[in-house]
Parts: C-alpha cells; structure tokens; sequence
C-alpha cells in the first residue's frame, strides 16, 4: 500500500470494476473534442484536419517510477504529461486520452482517484480542452499505467524527426536536465539499504522541491509545439530518453549532424546531454526563424562520420535512458 494513501479507502478488490470506473470518471471532465464521451464500447472524437495523430506511453512501477517517492497525483499527471508532448512533437494539439489502468487488489481506491486527478489537471495546465474519454482496467501485480495521447493537426502536415536541412539552427524549448537532477536527489537521498524511502520535504535543500517537481510532474510546454509547426519548424521531437540520445536519433532521420554549443546547454551541460525525463521540445528551424520559448542550442551541419550529434565540435555519445540497459531492478 502507497504511504500516502488514505487508510480508511476500499481496496481495489473490494470493489467491482464498474464502481471504480465511476471513481475516475466523476473526476474526469469531458474532452472539448469528444463527440462520445465515455459510456459505450469506444470514443469518438471529432477530426477536424481529417487526420489523427496517436501515441502510446506506458509506466511500469520498477523500471518507470517508485511508489515510494511518486503519489497517485504524480503518476497520473506524469502519464498525461509524457503522451501531450509526444502529440505536440508532431506539431499536433491534444485532443483526447485513452487510460487502460492494471491495478494490484490491495491497492486503495483513494489512490486510484489521486491518479484521476492529476490525469485531470496535467490535461487543464498543459492542454486545455483535451481529456480522459476512455480506458480500460484490469487487475494485475504490478501498477502499469499505459496510456494512447490524441491530437488534432489542423490542417497542418506533421512535423517530422527527417526534416532537418544544413543550415538550420537548432533549438529547444522547455528545461533540460532538470528531471535528472531530481532523480539524482531522489536515489542519492531518499533510500535505505538500497531500497526507495518517502521524501521528507523537510530535509530538502534549496532548490530541491523543484527538481523533484520536474521528475514526478514535468510540465513540458505542450502549446509550443503546434506554435513551432506554423512557424516552420523543418524537424521536431521530444525530449524524453536524454538530449544527447535524441538529438542523435532526430539527426539520424534526418541525415545530418546537429552541431550543439556547450555554452547554450545550461550549468550543467552533462545532466542537460544524458538526462531524460524534461520532455523538452527540440526542433530545428530554418535560420532567419526562432518562435518565441525556443531557445537556439546549435547548428544543423552536414553528417559527419559517425558523431550525429557534436558539442563543440567533439562528438557525443548516444548517453540517455535505456530501460533495458538502466533499470537496476529495484522495485519500491
């Protein structure tokens, strides 16, 4: 059981799947584009442009997040914020959220609609008018949230990963590094023998509420994104495995270099390369535009051998998260 749970909240085995459900959705309002909402065996959802753009995220306690350190609220408003930056990588607007829920039976409803909350309000802050408008849920040992983000184009083409051209500049919009850092004070500090303890907010140093805030609740900046497509943005993706190992894959689509500037990666340029978790927006641009909340970071050059991606000119490895690779199978 979560420590921050409420103690006198029904087990999830305690109660059918239709009175969950009916936990959830009392919290959840109804999508601006929701033609059906919730209430028969699909959603529909008004296409506007005439075409969808779908994303698929999944969290799983262990390698994704610790019970110990995230509430219900973190975790709802975390699998909302990673899946509307993914739709707004593509230049696209958040429309609708699909949330399939595989819950332990000793969890406590209370959790489950903490969970619904801050699915909720990430969706208010981030996305206005995009919503929860379906899921599913089941029961299973581990906590997995999955859950498919909708958007909307507008009658714009997708801004791809493959279009970055020589010339361009590259830039980024949103924080690099910070995640890292939070979970750097989290696994530094928030553990005994190994294994994930509370946070106590009292033994925060200055500063150090807010990394943890852009681990467990990132707000990356959803709205720029479209911002960026009617811009002109020649590429775009989000940052979520690390600047580095992304910045490399959007080059690799693209068949370029990226060029990046050590000076413009913030104080901590390490963190800022091999980090994940902002969900930053890096896009590259053609040179005479740079819509406002991007910053320039560097310069599309033509492909050097392998290095995809320089700082400085010396070539930076593909540093990042690789769950298959990172995890150190520690649940908590």
């Amino acid at each position: 059981m979560p420590d921050n749970a409420e103690p006198s909240s029904p087990r999830i085995g305690d109660v059918s799947e239709g009175e969950l459900l009916r936990a959830i959705l009392t919290r959840t309002p109804a999508a601006q584009h929701a033609l059906l909402g919730p209430g028969d065996d699909a959603a529909v959802i008004a296409a506007p442009s005439g075409s969808v753009v779908a994303t698929t995220d999944t969290l799983v306690h262990g390698p994704d997040f610790r019970l110990a350190w995230s509430s219900g609220y973190d975790l709802g408003w975390k699998s909302a914020a990673v899946n509307l930056a993914d739709v707004a990588a593509m230049g696209a607007r958040p429309t609708a959220l699909l949330v399939a829920l595989a819950i332990p039976r000793e969890m406590p409803v209370s959790f489950v609609e903490q969970l619904a909350d801050g699915l909720r309000d990430a969706c208010a802050a981030l996305a206005p008018g995009c919503a929860v408008v379906g899921g599913d849920l089941t029961v299973s040992d581990v906590l997995t949230i999955a859950v498919t983000a909708l958007g909307d184009l507008e009658g714009r083409a997708p801004v791809r990963r493959s279009g970055a051209r020589v010339g361009d500049v590259v830039a980024v919009a949103g924080e690099l590094g910070a995640a890292a850092a939070g979970l750097a004070v989290l696994f530094g500090r928030f553990r005994r023998d190994g294994e994930p303890v509370p946070v106590d907010p009292s033994a925060l140093g200055e500063g150090e509420s807010a990394l943890l805030g852009a681990q467990l609740r990132p707000a990356p900046p959803i709205g720029l994104g479209p911002l960026a497509a009617v811009a002109g943005a020649t590429a775009m993706m989000d940052v979520s495995d690390g600047l580095a190992l992304d910045a490399g894959r959007l080059a690799g689509a693209s068949g370029v270099t990226l060029a990046l500037r050590r000076d413009a990666l913030g104080t901590d340029p390490g963190r800022a390369l091999a980090g994940g978790e902002d969900h930053a927006l890096l896009a590259t641009f053609p040179p005479d535009i740079l819509p406002s909340g991007f910053r320039v970071i560097g310069l599309v050059v033509p492909t050097i051998a392998d290095a995809p991606v320089t700082v400085d000119g010396e070539p930076v490895g593909a540093l990042g998260w690789d769950p298959y690779r990172d995890w150190d199978s520690v649940t908590g």
